[in-house]
């Protein structure tokens, strides 16, 4: 098995990917890059088994009928998400909601941060997918996944907060993290990438992406329930590890 992890950012720049290989209960970090293109992302999607994305990989429902409403002067439509709990439905997915019930994280908002102009790339990302290997469903079933690395790392009991900056107390929360993961998955092998991995949280997050994607791929994370598998298939679903880090590797 090779699991593909990705940290989109808007960027190529800051932009990571990881590629882990898997023998037995052995993974090896095969390759590990920053300022990544689309079009290695989707070379290296080919490659893989699974890929855990770390971005959006769609809207909220109810955003595009509101953006419609107002476009076409629909008052009806608009008035629908009128008050702050209206809002909450344009800002954020079931999933979104799903996460911070069971891991007590908030997700940022798609459709109302900073977070829509990776999305929209992702969107892109997706379609370059879809030519080439064929459409992904967006809740995770294919081989593209939609992970999100602080809920994984809090999951699997590992600091999951504060490691993200370039500054001291930053870079000394990230080599703290890194030291906890090395500790708990020694079956991981970084192959000498670990003063790449304390130096930037890209890569790091590009790492835990496709340790996600593993669990993912052997059905160890918390699937879209029945009463959310609709909005799955057109919002996206964050998949988040529904066991331990050892259950990914190890004899």
């Amino acid at each position: 098995m090779r699991t593909l992890g990705v940290d989109l950012a808007a960027a190529t720049k800051k932009t990571a990917v990881a590629v882990l290989t898997w023998d037995g209960g052995d993974a090896r970090l095969e390759h590990l890059a920053l300022d990544v293109h689309d079009a290695e992302i989707v070379e290296l999607f080919g490659a893989s088994s699974m890929t855990g994305i770390d971005c959006p990989v769609g809207w909220p429902d109810a955003f595009l009928p509101f953006l419609t409403g107002h476009l076409n002067l629909d008052a009806r439509a608009v008035l629908d998400h009128d008050g702050i709990a209206g809002r909450r439905l344009l800002a954020y997915r079931d999933t979104d909601r799903f996460v911070t019930a069971h891991t007590g994280l908030i997700p940022l908002s798609v459709s109302a941060d900073r977070l829509a102009h990776p999305a929209m790339r992702c969107a892109v990302i997706q379609a370059k997918i879809a030519a080439e290997h064929g459409p992904q469903p967006r809740d995770g079933s294919g081989r593209l996944a939609e992970v999100y690395p602080a809920a994984s790392l809090k999951i699997w009991g590992l600091l999951a907060r504060g490691y993200k900056g370039r500054g001291a107390p930053e870079a000394e929360r990230l080599g703290a993290i890194l030291a906890q993961l090395k500790a708990a998955a020694p079956w991981l092998d970084l192959a000498g990438h670990e003063d790449r991995l304390a130096a930037s949280d890209d890569l790091f997050d590009a790492v835990v992406a496709s340790l996600s994607a593993r669990a993912v791929a052997l059905g160890r994370t918390f699937r879209p329930p029945a009463s959310h598998a609709a909005a799955a298939l057109t919002e996206g679903w964050i998949h988040v590890p529904s066991g331990e880090l050892a259950s990914l590797g190890g004899p």
